[in-house]
């Protein structure tokens, strides 16, 4: 994590807001100026980022929310009284001017192609949202803030990449439901540079060409060799595959054991109507990994998703058996994300 300085900045503008006078930079930090007549605050004077409100996750200066300051600074005040301050990478610490802008709550959940994703991810479907919007509302008691933060340029553009990235991606909710889900988070490695194997192949982000030949890979954090697939691919390439994973041989590998360990092959079962192999494979580190194989037929690749990682061998084992039900491998394949 890099420390923000307010002093890294390249514009400075001043505005009125609520009545108060500020001085905003287009780092997101502000400086409020004392009342005329009044004695100066302990926070008067002095260029901050704001104070963290850990309830909802946004900046602040004695309750007001910094966003709108800076929005108003730089976009100039709200069309209407309705309008709401859209960050547009969804980082409510990220105050940056460029982050920032003046929306209705209609739009923002319509036309913010990542927040229309979380929504997806949170409720199943945006009609379930529309119909019920207080389900997100549950979110409230519980939210994922941990990654968001004050960031640099360089770091705000990353996280812009990899979120619209994720927002154009195939991946699918599981289900409309109305039960919010939880699971989805984000982390540190969200401001980094993208990777190879997150930028894709064929305008998808997280597939990669392997270093086996006819191999494939989604979402691994590390070109892997799969040493039983077939050499060639033949009339029945699913069932050559099958038959070459022998319990105990080597099922995956990488030339950077310290962030892929060599997986090898505890049982597999081939699903015919679904063209593609459920693996439980066991980790050098001694966790379990279970893999899904498809067969894409245009490509002529076996294309491997991570399903999930255990630290309890009974766990793999209860997951290989509703694995072995799924029917989509890259909505799975990209909740797992780095594994």
């Amino acid at each position: 994590m890099m420390n923000i300085s307010v002093n890294d900045f390249q514009c400075e503008v001043d505005c009125i807001y609520d009545d108060e006078r500020y001085s905003v930079r287009d780092n997101g930090a502000i400086l409020r100026h004392p009342r005329t007549g009044k004695r100066p605050r302990p926070t008067d004077c002095k260029w901050f980022f704001g104070k963290l409100n850990s309830q909802n996750g946004y900046m602040c200066i004695s309750q007001k929310r910094i966003h709108r300051i800076v929005a108003t600074a730089f976009h100039g005040t709200p069309p209407t009284p309705e309008h709401i301050v859209d960050h547009i990478d969804t980082n409510r610490q990220n105050n940056r001017p460029e982050n920032l802008r003046w929306i209705t709550r209609l739009e923002n959940a319509l036309n913010n192609p990542v927040t229309q994703k979380k929504i997806e991810y949170h409720c199943g479907s945006i009609e379930a949202f529309l119909e019920n919007p207080s389900m997100l509302n549950d979110l409230q008691g519980d939210p994922n803030f941990k990654w968001m933060r004050t960031v640099t340029p360089e770091e705000a553009k990353n996280c812009m990449v990899r979120m619209s990235l994720w927002a154009t991606s195939n991946n699918k909710p599981k289900r409309s439901t109305d039960t919010v889900n939880r699971n989805k988070s984000f982390g540190e490695r969200v401001y980094k540079p993208l990777q190879k194997w997150e930028v894709g192949l064929d305008g998808e982000p997280g597939l990669e060409l392997a270093l086996t030949p006819w191999c494939a890979q989604y979402m691994w954090r590390a070109s892997a060799y799969f040493p039983c697939c077939p050499k060639d691919f033949g009339t029945e390439p699913l069932d050559d595959y099958y038959q070459n994973l022998k319990i105990g041989d080597v099922f995956a590998y990488s030339e950077h054991e310290d962030i892929f360990p060599r997986l090898s092959v505890l049982e597999s079962n081939v699903l015919k109507e679904k063209s593609s192999i459920v693996v439980m494979s066991e980790r050098a580190d001694n966790k379990w990994l279970i893999v899904g194989i498809e067969l894409h037929e245009r490509s002529k690749h076996f294309i491997h998703f991570g399903l999930g990682l255990y630290s309890d061998k009974g766990e793999a084992e209860k997951a290989f058996c509703a694995k072995n039900e799924l029917t989509d491998f890259w909505s799975e394949g990209y909740a797992n994300w780095g594994l």
